[in-house]
């Protein structure tokens, strides 16, 4: 770790729930934009934002997924909107043990937003005709330092799931293979 400051642009979604319909167009081209290959399907399983809903009140909220963790929040804090009561859970960005949201369906790997890298602008804004999901930027300070790799967050998901042992034998057997 240099220790060096240096700027960089932060990029957030601010969501104005009172203008979400709940229509699902931003679940939809998420899916579509991370098949592989790129929109050559549509799984909003898939997806790396969640509407959550509640159709007979109304109330539609947007959630898109953030950093994973490896552990189960302490925090059980309970939300009322609209007469109807929500637990902690519903509202969070993490991927974690606890729940299946923001995991892949399929490895059950993590999934994280990343802002449509690549694009102008996240997809999900773009496709957003009720202005609910708005991009945002900031500059801010940072110190650089080293990010970990994706091989190495997927690694961490799968012991966390498996056990290191168990993807230790799997390693060694695929060395034999090859």
């Amino acid at each position: 770790m240099s220790g060096d400051k240096k700027t960089k642009t932060i990029k957030t979604i601010r969501i104005d729930v009172d203008k979400c319909n709940g229509c699902r167009a931003c679940e939809l081209i998420c899916s579509a934009f991370h098949a592989e290959p790129r929109y050559s399907s549509n799984n909003p399983a898939r997806s790396r934002i969640r509407i959550i809903r509640e159709p007979i009140r109304d109330l539609y909220i947007p959630v898109y997924a953030g950093e994973y963790t490896v552990a189960e929040c302490a925090g059980r804090d309970k939300y009322t909107i609209d007469g109807k009561e929500y637990d902690e859970c519903s509202f969070c960005r993490a991927s974690c043990p606890s729940r299946d949201e923001f995991k892949e369906p399929d490895s059950g790997l993590p999934l994280k937003c990343d802002m449509c890298e690549g694009e102008a602008e996240p997809l999900c804004v773009k496709w957003c005709t009720h202005d609910a999901l708005i991009l945002e930027e900031r500059e801010e300070e940072v110190e650089e330092q080293e990010e970990p790799e994706d091989l190495e967050i997927g690694l961490e998901s799968l012991a966390s799931k498996f056990g290191l042992d168990k993807i230790m034998d799997a390693v060694a057997r695929l060395s034999k293979k090859s």
